[in-house]
């Protein structure tokens, strides 16, 4: 990870978001040498649907829309 100065990134801001775009490493904003913003590259979104991504992982276990053998407060 790269470090610079807020005043530098001021001067450089476009040249330095160019940057870490291209190489994927993150840099680390420092105003009075302390750590104020980190510019971090964008992620990809995966190119597969989300939809269906926990298919075998989740398993329903008895029925779950029949009623339990619980009575509720509500229901009085």
């Amino acid at each position: 990870m790269g470090v610079i100065s807020a005043a530098e990134f001021e001067q450089k801001c476009i040249k330095i978001v160019d940057e870490v775009a291209a190489s994927g490493e993150k840099m680390l904003i420092t105003r009075n040498g302390v750590a104020v913003a980190e510019l971090v590259p964008v992620q990809k979104r995966p190119v597969k649907s989300l939809f269906g991504i926990d298919r075998g992982n989740i398993v329903i276990k008895g029925d779950i829309i029949e009623p339990i053998d619980v009575e509720w407060d509500a229901l009085k």
